[in-house]
């Protein structure tokens, strides 16, 4: 098996038979840091695209990466609903329509649950519209053309491994709670979108004791909607509270094999 960070939230996860795609979103601006050189065709082929929320940096580039793949986009009614007024085929289109929804395929089973999304607190969206400043009647189409919608997680079983995604930090304990039934193999983690969000993501540890965490979404994609997380207070807190786990830092489009 094969894990490759494609920036922002976004994954391509291969395994013997198959790839599927999670949050793929390649766009990036001239100020981003890293810039991701790859285009929808680099990514190949891939069975599914599994969503986790409706914002743009993680599905305004599915209407050019699906077909171009050749992947089914599983994802909310919300974020369905944009990506069809966006172009894409309907039928290309598998809509996430309860809690616990299942998909099956190659061997693989993925399954869906409610989540939320991290609340912005009002020291990071006072930072962020000071970055933003006059520039703001440009980029405000970048939200509310791409409502957020119902929240998901995934539960992925791949090769005798268990691999959860979450595409934001805002879940309840219950919720973690709620997924602690098997063992966590791989925790593919989001640091961005709070001030205390290295604290926030530690929670996520603690409770579910993964073997390995692979923190993602703290890179700076979209200035100056997005800033670069410092990483480093959370590496240092798992290292502290949780031994077991290990944190595996990725750099933009490097593969990881298991």
């Amino acid at each position: 098996m094969e894990i490759q960070w494609l920036g922002t939230a976004g994954f391509r996860i291969q395994t013997r038979d198959t790839a599927f795609l999670i949050d793929p979103y390649l766009s990036r601006n001239a100020d981003a840091l890293p810039g991701q050189p790859l285009a929808p065709p680099d990514l190949g082929p891939a069975s599914f695209i599994f969503v986790s929320h409706g914002h743009f940096d993680h599905i305004m580039d599915l209407p050019v990466i699906a077909p171009a793949s050749g992947a089914i986009v599983v994802c909310s009614p919300t974020a369905a609903r944009t990506l069809e007024d966006m172009g894409l085929d309907p039928g290309r289109v598998r809509v996430v329509d309860r809690d616990g929804f299942e998909t099956e395929f190659s061997g693989i089973r993925a399954r869906a649950a409610y989540s939320r999304h991290i609340r912005f607190d009002l020291k990071l969206m006072v930072s962020t519209l000071f970055r933003i400043g006059r520039r703001l009647s440009g980029i405000l189409p970048l939200f509310t053309h791409f409502p957020c919608g119902q929240v998901l997680s995934w539960d992925f079983r791949a090769e005798g491994r268990r691999i959860l995604f979450f595409g934001s930090g805002g879940s309840t304990p219950r919720e973690l709670n709620r997924l602690k039934t098997d063992p966590v193999d791989v925790l593919l983690l989001p640091l961005q979108g709070h001030s205390d969000i290295c604290a926030k993501a530690l929670e996520y540890v603690k409770i579910l004791d993964p073997d390995l965490v692979i923190p993602h979404h703290q890179d700076d994609f979209y200035p100056p909607v997005s800033r670069t997380v410092d990483i480093g207070p959370f590496i240092e807190s798992v290292r502290r509270v949780c031994p077991r786990t290990r944190v595996r830092t990725m750099a933009v489009n490097e593969i990881l094999s298991f």
